[in-house]
């Protein structure tokens, strides 16, 4: 079955997404964040966005489900088709200024992954894939809605020498409890490769893989919206990702470890042994 129909929709709600928080105004201070959590924020920009993203897939897919880090985090993605959407992935990064930070929109049917894109606001870059179509990726003008097929076909790093390669990553700072863990990890990672990297958008870092800009990424814990979108980039690029415990994974609440298929099997055996 194909799902690239699905792509449309998805690809015109991230453009309009991005497009209202391209020209929202931020809060000018800390006292227009709303805390969710210890470090973790949210803003009127993020909530519109999703509003946006919401109106537009539900009403190209009536009846879909649909979860939101916004306004529907404990949507059910288990039956029929659903949209998993993180409305802006780096809230952090947008309320300092720092350009790195994406919309996310990810499709799963009966539980499993079948299309995704990521739109990297600042940019217009925007990558998209869909089950057995391959991933691409495109420079889109800021009010451009992309066409799916568009663009750059991406492909995940083929790299097998860790002493040459660069992992994304991203540290534990909401729930900081396993910072030791990922400490041991971190230190043999970065003993062992050329470099690494943690610039605060799990779905941009997904991407990154999928265009092999970075050879692998994991991080200890993320949320089904963080990924969802990035996991299809990757599988439609040659690349592999896995839980912690090297399991198949789709959208959900849990670490993961990505990349090309040298270079994951490497880094799942490393941050397993590290620990």
């Amino acid at each position: 079955m194909s799902y690239l129909h699905l792509l449309t929709p998805m690809l015109t709600a991230a453009a309009r997404a991005a497009t209202s928080v391209r020209t929202a105004v931020p809060p000018d201070s800390h006292r227009g964040w709303t805390v969710k959590g210890s470090r973790d924020f949210v803003t009127h920009v993020d909530q519109q966005a999703e509003a946006i993203i919401r109106e537009i897939v539900l009403g190209a897919e009536p009846g879909a489900g649909f979860m939101g880090e916004e306004s529907e985090p404990e949507g059910d993605l288990s039956r029929g088709l659903a949209f998993v959407v993180d409305p802006l992935d780096g809230t952090t990064n947008f309320l300092h200024g720092f350009p790195h930070y994406a919309i996310s929109i990810g499709a799963m049917v009966d539980g499993k992954l079948v299309a995704g894109v990521v739109h990297h606001v600042p940019s217009g870059r925007v990558c998209s894939a869909a089950a057995g179509h391959g991933a691409f990726a495109t420079d889109a003008a800021p009010e451009e809605v992309v066409r799916a097929g568009v663009g750059e076909r991406l492909t995940v790093s083929q790299l097998a020498d860790p002493a040459f390669a660069l992992i994304g990553t991203g540290f534990p700072f909401i729930d900081t409890s396993s910072l030791p863990t990922y400490q041991k990890q971190f230190a043999i990672v970065a003993a062992s490769t050329c470099g690494m990297r943690r610039a605060g958008s799990a779905a941009l870092d997904l991407a990154d893989v999928a265009a092999g800009r970075f050879d692998a990424f994991w991080e200890l814990r993320l949320k089904a919206w963080d990924m969802a979108a990035g996991i299809v980039l990757i599988r439609e690029a040659g690349g592999i990702v896995t839980d912690l415990q090297g399991n198949d994974v789709h959208a959900a609440h849990t670490g993961i470890v990505a990349g090309g298929p040298a270079m994951h099997a490497w880094l799942l055996d490393t941050v397993q042994h590290a620990t």
